[in-house]
């Protein structure tokens, strides 16, 4: 089955660097709130916002020219 003209091509270290970005953005607040400091909620948010801000930026850097279009 190929791929339709303009289909993206994901590799598995796109979907790990997804799925990392994600998880760590969610996770590493929660993880500081339980173990090191209580944070409120908007300090929770406003750090997964930020985090999740630096990843995508990461990740466009890092594989944009990987994700190819199929010619």
């Amino acid at each position: 089955m190929g791929r339709k003209p303009g289909e993206p091509i994901y590799l598995k270290r796109h979907m790990l660097g997804l799925a990392l970005a994600v998880a760590s953005s969610i996770l590493l607040p929660l993880l500081y709130h339980r173990y090191i400091a209580p944070l409120s909620f908007t300090t929770i948010l406003v750090a997964g916002l930020l985090i999740s801000l630096i990843g995508s930026i990461a990740l466009y850097f890092t594989y944009r020219s990987s994700a190819q279009n199929e010619p």
